[in-house]
């Protein structure tokens, strides 16, 4: 069998790991990839990167029709939401991800807003708004602090926490006015400020039934303490100790399987992952944000945790034969770390040469690739602000945490940055 993935991070990384566990597979291809997938040797398989870009719909469409891919797994939120899995099945290529109507699920903070709404799944109370005026004017009576969204993509960034009425007015501005987040800022969600630990739960999904993933929890601000920008993510864990039997019993009956029925209603049937974004309120879970794809840096501590053979997992929810099957994870813990460049998510440099990946010849411990390229040297070399995800499998939580952070020592780049306390809300549980 031959898979083509799209996309190029950390998260496209751990899942070229997860196929190419799979004995179907003899081939994986990745577009436009990384170095370290490039880089991947795993005996038996046949692993390359070819550089097309993940929005260029027509030259991968041609791609997986000229070399008989059999299937294509789209890692990335821009061309899910852009409309490729459209393009890849009006040419009869079979692909796993939502069309372009389910996507919009994570497309539009709007639209999942007012989905959850008038279905009855609990999530914060909140307000849209199509210009800044409105906007601000809502404000001078809001109770502080407040969160505003960019209601569309924003690589993880377009989510403001306000916590004075001024920083709401300069944040109305940001978004709408200065268009920081490009045209994700054209509308805003103006949204309750919900208190809690956060929980993320990645999940399979057939159009009907719903297959629930290890949870996880992510690290979205850059410094340590939670300070700082928010950023893609900067480390995660899994599985989370606050997600307890309660807390998942409360979520299957009231959030999960209604927000597949939901969508179905809508006539937008979502196959593919459902990356559901948890705040453990006092009042119980609510949902946060959805995404209609594996998160990053989750994909990263929850795959390496996964027993199934992940193509038929992913056939199954392509063929609408989901509940045919049992998720299985490993009874054990991961911790993910991010090493990135210093000054992300602002700015900084690139080109430094890494060192240190041969350390990685433990089945416990992983070095995914999120921003790194070949030199003209052929070294690898930093290529972007989230450079690395260091993963270790411990027995618990504890454990995997202790052996991550060691095996970050073993990778070496100029401007190497990384938090220290990732995974620090373990000690709590």
């Amino acid at each position: 069998m031959k898979v083509l993935v799209v996309g190029s991070g950390g998260r496209e990384h751990a899942i070229c790991m997860a196929v190419a566990k799979s004995p179907r597979v003899e081939e994986i291809i990745c577009a436009p990839g990384n170095a370290g997938i490039a880089s991947m040797e795993v005996e038996g398989k046949k692993i390359s990167c070819e550089k097309i870009g993940a929005m260029e719909f027509d030259k991968l469409v041609a791609f997986a029709k000229d070399n008989q891919v059999d299937f294509t797994i789209i890692g990335m939120d821009d061309p899910l939401v852009g409309g490729i899995v459209d393009a890849f099945e009006k040419e009869g290529l079979k692909v796993f991800g939502p069309r372009k109507n389910a996507a919009i699920l994570e497309g539009s903070k709007a639209f999942s807003k007012d989905l959850m709404k008038k279905y009855d799944i609990p999530t914060a109370g909140y307000e849209t708004f199509d210009n800044p005026e409105d906007a601000l004017s809502y404000l001078e009576t809001a109770k502080m602090p407040i969160v505003l969204k960019a209601d569309g993509l924003a690589l993880g960034k377009g989510v403001l926490i306000c916590n004075t009425l001024e920083e709401a007015k300069e944040g109305v501005k940001e978004i709408m006015t200065d268009k920081k987040f490009g045209d994700a800022g054209n509308h805003m969600v103006v949204e309750e400020f919900m208190t809690g630990r956060e929980v993320s739960v990645l999940s399979f999904v057939d159009g009907n039934s719903i297959q629930i993933m290890s949870s996880a929890q992510d690290h979205k601000r850059a410094g340590d303490g939670d300070t700082g920008l928010n950023t893609g993510g900067m480390g995660t864990f899994s599985p989370s100790p606050f997600y307890t039997k309660e807390v998942d019993e409360f979520c299957k009956k009231y959030i999960y399987q209604k927000t597949v029925d939901a969508m179905k209603s809508e006539g937008r049937e979502f196959k593919g992952v459902i990356f559901f974004g948890l705040m453990l309120t006092e009042d119980g879970p609510k949902v946060l944000e959805y995404n209609a794809r594996f998160g990053d840096p989750e994909a990263q501590v929850v795959l390496p945790r996964m027993k199934n053979d992940i193509i038929d997992v992913m056939e199954a929810c392509v063929d609408g034969t989901l509940d045919q099957l049992t998720l299985e994870f490993e009874d054990n813990a991961a911790v993910c770390v991010v090493l990135a460049s210093e000054g992300y998510p602002v700015s900084y440099e690139k080109g430094y040469k890494i060192t240190g990946f041969d350390k990685f010849d433990n089945e416990d411990y992983f070095c995914f690739h999120a921003g790194t390229a070949f030199n003209e040297a052929g070294d690898i070399v930093t290529n972007g602000g989230r450079v690395l995800g260091i993963t270790a499998k411990g027995s618990d939580l504890k454990t995997a945490r202790e052996e991550a952070y060691k095996a970050t020592e073993w990778i070496d780049f100029a401007n190497k940055y990384k938090r220290n306390d990732i995974g620090k809300a373990i000690d709590e549980a």
